[in-house]
């Protein structure tokens, strides 16, 4: 089945533009359709306990591309350059628009290799880096801010909570990163990770900010943290953010609110959220 090489969406036989990103597709007769470009295998591994870098080998020819300011380090045959993603114009306007909304920054870096080389790359505060290899078409939407480097066949791309009360309480805000392979993504969090496999209707309920990234076929929601009493003075927040399966979620131990709390020297003692500090903080958390 053919896919859009930009976005990942499934394409029809018979369209000449993708139907979700506009993307045109190669002619075929009469009929246009996308070609699945498979990426060739890349050569990593992730170092580290929590303030992990992912080492990336390159062969001549190879490339990827990170969010500007990852890089760790790079052997002297990889070439990089600084640009906006697209073809034209419009589209490098409209991808640096995406990328703002997603929390990124407007310039991708590209790394390419002219011979055997290495790359580093890591976060800007103490977590973990989880890789995704994803099949052509297959989406995982991350948190904002999250997506770290990823072979240049990923496609990102801006996806709108679909729900009012996800999108204003949830931690997240209305705009999460959604990642479209085919193609190896890494993507990086706070603290230590945990992975949870959902079944076809059952739930797990997060503290809002703390989701990593989960599978597009999971349903993503946001419910009230118990009673009102327990919902102001329990510390945690007044919502809690619902995943429904079938589909795998990652949770991380740290946000960056919690480390920020953590390290503000007039802080109250312990991780409490005074009722407060929990009704103004929903609108203006960016983690």
């Amino acid at each position: 089945m053919p896919f859009c090489t930009n976005c990942g969406t499934q394409i029809t036989e018979g369209m000449r533009f993708c139907a979700n990103c506009g993307t045109p597709l190669a002619a075929a007769g009469a009929g246009a359709v996308a070609t699945t470009v498979e990426p060739e295998p890349l050569d990593y591994e992730i170092q580290g306990d929590n303030l992990q870098v992912v080492r990336i080998r390159l062969k001549p020819g190879q490339e990827v591309y990170a969010e500007a300011g990852k890089m760790v380090y790079k052997s002297a045959s990889i070439q990089w350059e600084t640009r906006m993603t697209g073809s034209s114009l419009g589209e490098k306007l409209l991808g640096a628009l995406k990328r703002k909304l997603s929390g990124e920054s407007l310039f991708m870096t590209y790394f390419r290799a002219t011979a055997p080389g290495e790359v580093g790359f890591a976060g800007d505060y103490p977590g973990r880096v989880q890789a995704f290899d994803l099949a052509a078409g297959q989406s995982v939407l991350v948190q904002r801010d999250g997506f770290l480097c990823a072979q240049p066949t990923v496609a990102i791309n801006v996806a709108l909570v679909k729900k009012i009360g996800a999108g204003l309480f949830g931690g997240e805000g209305f705009v999460l990163q959604k990642l479209t392979g085919p193609g190896l993504v890494f993507v990086h969090g706070g603290g230590d990770f945990i992975e949870f496999q959902l079944q076809a209707g059952e739930t797990i309920q997060v503290d809002t900010g703390c989701v990593v990234g989960f599978d597009e076929s999971v349903q993503y929601d946001i419910q009230l943290a118990g009673g009102i009493k327990t919902a102001i003075f329990g510390g945690e927040g007044l919502f809690l953010t619902t995943l429904t399966g079938p589909g795998r979620v990652i949770v991380q131990s740290m946000t960056l609110e919690k480390l920020r709390r953590e390290l503000n020297p007039v802080r109250s003692g312990g991780d409490e959220r005074g009722p407060l500090e929990s009704l103004t903080g929903l609108l203006g958390s960016e983690d």
